[in-house]
């Protein structure tokens, strides 16, 4: 509105000097002057206007410009998310189906189906990576249900039987002037189908464990290699009271590992497994050799109680923390070469049958052998005990000896003759 009344008043303006008469020479010419300052004056103010108008329009146009690309832009992100979680919710529901028939698989009576159960949840954790702790956790507790494994009865082999009778009663003598409870040798029979069918999905199960838990990167350098595409990392394990066959974990990565009251059956094989957690085998048993070479122990190594009825090796094996074989029973051959142990070691009470191995093993901190019982050969050369001086506690008649190379043995007293023997 104040811009029409000026322009208004301008023409008027100009019209009124054009139209009114009776003027002198020189005032024409005065007033012929003012008009063409007032045109031009208005002539700009016109501009002014115009490139006003056209400023405001171009602004105008530049911001809604602006709000539809921003309206744009956030329908489309929008637009995405909800793509993405109708995606997501999609692959859920299908994965919540797929495991959910996997593990009505599992319970079935027929062999067949529980193995098909098997790789359909091997196949499912293998595509979908945050659920393979929990198939794991199905697989466990699979293996975890009531279980007794019936024992293939072997071709006739006279040589071999006299010398597992041989070493059979050479243990058990051992044991009795030992005062050590060995447990009875499991009878041999054939299996039936129904047994072998089972017998199948347990080793099924077992050896899906076994491929997706090991972890072949070399142990000082894991986390700077890429993984092999099967090994499923963090995963922890509990097989508490499980029964297990011919168990082999060479070179697994488990976080934490629960092997309470276990039984092992057949050769148990941990030889370079890596426990980067806590490694329980509380009361567990080890019905035939088992291998725990090279394995490492990040945390709490806890073996107390457990029975190691043939042949147990931890040679060159790590432990970090605390390792426990507290009333250890080991009625087979022990080894502990070049075994490392950078804390606390406690053997009180262990029961050593046969021949004990500590050739070469390394014992950082205390190391605690009080009421252990020896009934074989001690083999202790080349020892290092880091602190000879610190509070360890050796086997009664059994004193600490240091070399004159640094490193130390175990040797025993015989009464009323001092030292009887350097192993």
């Amino acid at each position: 509105m104040p811009i029409t009344l000026l322009v208004g008043g301008v023409v008027g303006g100009v019209a009124w000097l054009l139209l009114a008469a009776g003027w002198s020479a020189a005032e024409a010419t005065i007033r012929q002057g003012a008009v063409q300052t007032a045109l031009a004056a208005g002539a700009g103010v016109g501009a002014a206007i115009t490139l006003m108008l056209a400023f405001r329009r171009q602004r105008h146009q530049e911001h809604t410009a602006h709000v539809t690309a921003y309206l744009a832009e956030r329908n489309a992100a929008l637009a995405e998310q909800v793509a993405d979680n109708t995606k997501y919710d999609a692959t859920e529901r299908r994965v919540t189906d797929l495991y959910t028939k996997a593990a009505e698989q599992l319970g079935h009576d027929k062999a067949a189906v529980r193995l098909a159960g098997l790789y359909a949840l091997e196949r499912l954790a293998q595509d979908n990576p945050p659920h393979r702790q929990t198939i794991i956790n199905l697989i466990c507790a699979y293996l975890r249900m009531p279980y007794t494994p019936p024992k293939v009865a072997h071709a006739p082999n006279p040589e071999r039987d006299r010398k597992v009778a041989l070493r059979a009663a050479r243990r058990r003598h051992q044991a009795a002037r030992a005062g050590i409870l060995l447990l009875a040798e499991p009878a041999s029979r054939q299996e039936s189908g129904g047994q072998e069918g089972e017998l199948q999905v347990r080793l099924t199960a077992q050896r899906i464990l076994s491929v997706h838990l090991r972890d072949d990167r070399p142990a000082d350098q894991p986390s700077t290699l890429p993984a092999a595409p099967a090994f499923w990392e963090g995963m922890s394990l509990d097989l508490t009271g499980a029964t297990l066959i011919d168990f082999n974990l060479t070179n697994g990565r488990v976080t934490d590992a629960g092997f309470e009251r276990a039984v092992f059956y057949e050769d148990t094989v941990f030889r370079g497994t890596a426990f980067t957690g806590a490694a329980r085998f509380y009361e567990a048993t080890f019905r035939e050799i088992a291998w725990f070479d090279k394995a490492t122990f990040a945390e709490v190594a806890d073996f107390v109680r457990a029975t190691f009825c043939k042949h147990a090796g931890f040679d060159k094996a790590t432990f970090a923390e605390t390792a426990r074989f507290g009333e250890v029973t080991f009625a087979g051959e022990a080894g502990f070469r070049m075994a490392t142990f950078r804390s606390v070691a406690r053997f009180e009470a262990a029961a050593f049958t046969e021949d004990a191995w500590f050739f070469g093993a390394t014992f950082a901190e205390r190391a605690w052998f009080d009421k252990v019982i020896f009934a074989g050969n001690v083999w202790s050369n080349r020892m290092v005990v880091v602190d000879p001086a610190a509070a360890h506690v050796w086997p009664d008649g059994w004193r600490l000896e240091t070399t004159p190379d640094g490193t130390s043995h175990l040797a025993q007293e015989e009464v009323g003759s001092g030292l009887a023997q350097n192993s």
